[in-house]
């Protein structure tokens, strides 16, 4: 059912280049450009380092805390500790000992530098902390914002899960994903502020030497693949990659978004939707805290649909266009689009506002969504919901306007 999608990622032979790179490539060519290559302001990157500096700051944190999950999974069965737990473990060890400045003490100084690790100025957060201070002129603090709170939870629940495919599937997604992003962040910076490269050391010890960390951070959990995934567990295992790569780009096209409103005032996130087999995925921008309408129409009643309706620039297909079908009925004004593969509606053009969208909120990823508050339109008698409702003999430019916020949109 999900081969189509599963075809976006492969993973290389043998013979071919490392499974990292090959997935750092495949991630490019099907992902595009990071978001954090966009052009932004001064102000803009001003909102966007404080939420960095708390991921920064939480990570190997979340990391290490992922571990209590599986030894206690072990202590209550009362059995051995499984190879697989084993791997991600000792991979994960490393990386916090490298983000909290272990791995460069011993480097620089052997193992007479280890009394030195107690000055936590050396942890990479700390880094960027200083950095970031530099460039605004100013101290930073960490803001875990909703969003970026919303992040770190999803990004700890993949590292500690019990599945080592999933737990596996996180670990080198989000290696993968923060070489691209510190490399992106820090090519935007140098551009809006004028700085010199070479003066940033966060970003220098992570991408920029001769022999940086996160390539040594990609290529340890990329092996994990080989020694945890077998041939029959690789559409799954590309799948789950696919899902968790996603949560931290969404994260960081999330924080160049800080800055939007809706039309209440309430900041924007993009939220990622998808069909029930993935075949179809799609990014929608609206609020955290979702308006949603349950109408009785005869489709939505048997469908389960629930809707929330958007601007047709709010919206954007990802992949599976081409997989879409159209369905109409009575007024034929309504174009009712869903999946070939599985039959699900993600979303659809309603008949209220053909030029938008509404889209189904059981098909968006619920990590980004603060709260749904579920209003009910009538939609079993269209005619006469929509002409009692407030503003309706106002004129069809007013109507249009009511129809938009009350969600009256159904066939």
């Amino acid at each position: 059912m999900t081969s189509s999608h599963r075809s976006r990622f492969e993973l290389p032979k043998h013979s071919e280049v490392p499974i990292g790179q090959s997935l750092a490539d495949q991630v490019r060519a099907v992902f595009g450009r990071h978001p954090f290559t966009a052009e932004m302001t001064r102000d803009e990157i001003a909102k966007l380092l404080p939420e960095y500096l708390a991921m920064s700051q939480a990570f190997p944190y979340l990391q290490a805390g992922s571990q209590r999950e599986l030894i206690f999974d072990a202590i209550h069965q009362n059995r051995d500790i499984p190879r697989d737990v084993e791997m991600t473990s000792v991979v994960a060890n490393f990386i916090c000992w490298d983000e909290t400045g272990g791995h460069n003490r011993i480097l620089q100084g052997g193992n007479a530098a280890l009394p030195r690790i107690l000055d936590t100025e050396k942890f990479h957060s700390q880094l960027f902390r200083r950095d970031a201070s530099r460039l605004l002129g100013r101290a930073i603090q960490p803001n875990y914002s909703t969003t970026t709170n919303k992040y770190l939870r999803a990004l700890y629940h993949g590292l500690a899960s019990r599945d080592p495919i999933v737990r596996c599937a996180h670990m080198v997604a989000f290696e993968l994903h923060a070489a691209e992003m510190i490399q992106s962040l820090w090519t935007t910076i140098v551009n809006t502020f004028d700085v010199r490269s070479d003066d940033l050391h966060y970003f220098q010890i992570h991408v920029g030497s001769e022999d940086p960390a996160e390539k040594y951070h990609a290529e340890m959990t990329s092996r994990l693949i080989g020694e945890l995934i077998t041939a029959e567990d690789n559409g799954r295992f590309l799948d789950e990659f696919d899902r968790a790569y996603g949560v931290s780009l969404e994260w960081c096209r999330n924080l160049i978004r800080i800055g939007q409103f809706d039309g209440d005032n309430r900041p924007q996130v993009v939220h990622r939707g998808r069909c029930h087999c993935g075949s179809v995925k799609f990014l929608v921008r609206a609020s955290e805290e979702i308006s949603a309408v349950k109408c009785n129409c005869s489709i939505c009643r048997m469908s389960g649909f629930l809707h929330m309706l958007v601007p047709g620039d709010s919206l954007s297909i990802e992949c599976g266009e081409e997989l879409l079908t159209t369905y109409q009925f009575n007024k034929n004004i309504a174009q009712h689009t869903f999946c070939r593969v599985c039959g699900v509606k993600p979303f659809y053009r309603p008949r209220s506002n053909p030029s938008g969208f509404s889209v189904n909120v059981r098909c968006l990823d619920r990590t980004t969504i603060e709260s749904v508050r579920i209003q009910t339109f009538d939609g079993e008698d269209w005619e006469r919901a929509i002409c009692a409702m407030p503003g309706a003999s106002e004129g069809s430019q007013k109507l249009e306007f009511r129809m938009n916020l009350k969600g009256a949109h159904c066939e």
